[in-house]
């Protein structure tokens, strides 16, 4: 265990029973040890070498403290790797970027079965970082919503997810319990008559999609393993694209999922409707009585709940949702 601090096997054991027995002699540590004598006074002499030992005669030895002896040397050692992290990481962005010049296999992979891009939608939502975004549409290619326990495990540690759903898809038994279920978990939602891809996106970096829609029964489905590239870019912006269009979903009290004419609450839309008439951040905030700072803060929220990038962006969304 302690093979990072540099010890072999012999000095930690040599070193476990110092720090249980101070003082012990190398005799009674060769017979703890179940090594010759020599050995033992060979490991305590490295002990020693290396700082976690201290002589307090010509046969006993009394241990340094574990965090002054060992402490500074796995900091540094931390500190190694992670300049080692950095360098690989800066590798392999050289490595890609060449690569992908001469093999466009490196920037998109064929998956030639169901079981591979099953495997590889799992691997895409368990290592996902900040978000993923779905176009999910009717029917399923590699398996059904229900089956995906990768997103509420995602969701739970902060991943973020957008998912665009075909209205027909909401139509099919199970669907709506399962998508009232991510929901509460704190997916966001929204639907459209009908979307023209299958695919998914992990923190705009890796992205997958089948190369068939529509995959006759019994035969295998070939989907494409997109790394970040110009083509990703692509789908990213119609992924966005599709957002925008799209009408937010949201639970009723009786627990089904339907279409929310206007998710806000009536604090929301006091902010909301005087920020689309122009007045002023500081003089929403003095009518609402909060701080200008809770006002940048909300819009924000407002923003992120409209799938919006700017203010007008904004404003054109709740007017096109009757939000006001």
């Amino acid at each position: 265990m302690l093979k990072a601090a540099g010890l072999d096997v012999t000095e930690e054991r040599a070193y476990r029973l110092l720090v249980r027995s101070p003082g012990a002699h190398a005799a009674e540590l060769a017979a703890e040890l179940s090594v010759p004598v020599d050995s033992a006074h060979a490991a305590l002499r490295s002990l020693h070498a290396k700082g976690l030992a201290r002589p307090l005669d010509e046969d006993r030895f009394a241990p340094v403290a574990p965090d002054i002896a060992i402490g500074p040397v796995l900091l540094r050692e931390q500190e190694g790797l992670d300049q080692a992290r950095q360098a690989v990481d800066q590798l392999t962005g050289e490595y890609l970027s060449h690569a992908r010049r001469h093999d466009p296999g490196q920037v998109v992979e064929v998956l030639p079965s169901r079981s591979a891009l099953r495997q590889q939608l799992r691997l895409l939502q368990d290592n996902a970082r900040h978000e993923v975004v779905y176009f999910c549409r009717a029917g399923h290619v590699a398996m059904p919503s229900e089956e995906n326990a990768e997103e509420p495990a995602a969701l739970r540690r902060g991943v973020r997810y957008r998912v665009i759903y075909e209205r027909a898809l909401l139509e099919q038994p199970g669907m709506p319990a399962s998508l009232a279920h991510g929901i509460g978990l704190g997916e966001q939602a929204r639907a459209v008559p009908e979307l023209p891809v299958r695919m998914a996106i992990a923190d705009g970096e890796l992205g997958v999609l089948p190369l068939v829609q529509h995959v006759n029964a019994g035969a295998e489905p070939t989907a494409a393993l997109v790394r970040r590239g110009s083509l990703l870019d692509a789908l990213t912006a119609l992924f966005e694209s599709q957002w925008e269009r799209a009408t937010p979903l949201a639970i009723t009290e009786s627990g089904e999922v339907a279409t929310s004419g206007c998710p806000l609450d009536s604090d929301s839309l006091s902010l909301l409707s005087l920020l689309v008439a122009g007045v002023p951040d500081k003089s929403i905030a003095t009518q609402l009585q909060v701080s200008h700072r809770t006002v940048q803060r909300r819009i924000t929220q407002l923003m992120e709940q409209a799938g919006a990038r700017t203010r007008t962006q904004l404003a054109w969304h709740a007017a096109r949702e009757n939000w006001l």
